[in-house]
């Protein structure tokens, strides 16, 4: 499994991505893996106000459908549109194309709190 050292991730398994005033999140490549073939993804608001540990939408996939949670608080600034059309790309590029959402305003104690890379492989590993 992938885990990019640049990102930070939660425990629900979704990462965040600082990107200048912005985090961009999407899910790992661990929870991917454990959803199997997504075919329906259900993403937040545009101007949504999220909190950490609030869902913020849902993946559906041949297997299961599982809640997606805010890693960060602050206020959805926009959303992959593409997954609309092509939820797998959550499967093929979940660090890339793959990306859910960007939330601004976000406090970067709330990032930093976060799991590195280490401690997200510690956690994914048990």
């Amino acid at each position: 499994m992938k885990t990019p050292e640049e990102l930070r991730y939660s425990r629900d398994h979704e990462w965040a991505q600082v990107v200048g005033d912005t985090v961009r999140v999407g899910i790992t490549d661990f929870a991917q893996d454990a959803l199997g073939d997504v075919v329906f993804v259900d993403l937040p608001k545009v101007g949504a106000t999220v909190v950490a540990g609030d869902v913020i939408g849902e993946v559906e996939s041949t297997k299961s459908v599982s809640e997606i949670y805010a890693p960060v608080s602050g206020t959805v600034h926009a959303v992959n549109e593409s997954l609309r059309a092509a939820p797998e790309t959550l499967n093929s590029d979940p660090y890339g194309e793959g990306w859910l959402c960007e939330i601004d305003g976000v406090d970067g104690a709330t990032v930093d709190a976060l799991l590195d890379a280490a401690a997200y492989r510690a956690l994914t590993s048990n």
